[in-house]
């Protein structure tokens, strides 16, 4: 096995609306994808960065990263650059984790209608 280095991995995906459920729901989605196509364990996740779109603030996507139990991996959440025309309720997230895998092998995920911002990698 290789030595391990630290890897971003991006994602993104759509919220069906501005409740914590929503929220919640689209941000576990979308961190259960993450970690399953890159085999990736918890105590490997070095820190998530999230951010939201103006539009979503019923609650913190860190919230849902708590919620699978990741309550060791250090979070953090911000308000995205508000560009006008820009695809509403979205939720990004930038994962670093320790892993062997060389950049072109990180699988990097945007679900769902958010696969439109990065085509080039959503079907990745």
């Amino acid at each position: 096995m290789g030595e391990k280095t630290v890897r971003g991995i991006r994602g993104a995906i759509k919220a069906q609306g501005n409740t914590a459920e929503d929220i919640c729901r689209a941000t576990a989605e979308l961190l259960k994808a993450i970690v399953e196509v890159n085999e990736i364990r918890t105590e490997d996740i070095a820190s998530i960065f999230f951010t939201t779109t103006p539009d979503l603030n019923a609650d913190f996507p860190a919230t849902a990263a708590r919620e699978l139990g990741w309550n060791l991996v250090p979070l953090l959440c911000a308000r995205e650059i508000d560009v006008p025309g820009s695809m509403p309720k979205l939720i990004r997230v930038l994962m670093h984790v320790n892993t062997t895998k060389t950049q072109d092998q990180i699988k990097h995920q945007y679900l769902g209608e958010a696969a439109v911002l990065r085509p080039d990698l959503a079907g990745k």
